[in-house]
């Protein structure tokens, strides 16, 4: 197989991974919103805020593709296609999970809110935990393509 093909293979992962877990995590959020606003419609605001978390891992992917398109070249060796693809699967991987964790917890939050709890803030901060390991993911990919040189 040619390395080029291996290195988007990777980015394929990455890019589809991170915008089904996007896809599961808004849908679930948006469901939880929908539930929420039978129960209290006026805090419309909290729960659209809410939803927003798990859009964030679909770009993610996107950007891991931006931090490594600059290898897809005919010339790429077969190690450097190699890092691509698996640094790009575990970015995929790890956005995945958590949007669909960012949307069960902000659909949670939606129902607690929706029971008169005064919890957004508080639940905002939690639900952000599960965003870190999407950065560190990009992170990582970051770190993989700057070795790449």
């Amino acid at each position: 197989m040619e390395p080029i093909i291996v290195a988007y293979i990777g980015i394929a992962l990455t890019l589809g991974l991170s915008g089904v877990g996007s896809i599961f995590g808004v849908t679930i959020a948006a469901n939880g919103a929908i539930g929420a606003m039978k129960k209290n419609p006026d805090p419309f605001g909290s729960y659209l805020i809410l939803c927003t978390p798990p859009s964030t891992n679909g770009l993610y992917g996107f950007l891991g593709y931006f931090m490594t398109a600059k290898y897809l070249v005919p010339e790429i060796t077969m190690f450097q296609a190699s890092a691509i693809c698996f640094a790009c699967l575990a970015l995929g991987a790890l956005n995945l999970f958590s949007a669909i964790r960012q949307g069960q917890a902000s659909a949670n939050a939606m129902a607690g809110i929706a029971s008169g709890h005064d919890i957004f803030g508080k639940s905002l901060m939690l639900i952000v935990f599960a965003e870190l390991y999407a950065i560190v993911g990009l992170a990582a990919v970051f770190l993989v393509a700057q070795s790449l040189g």
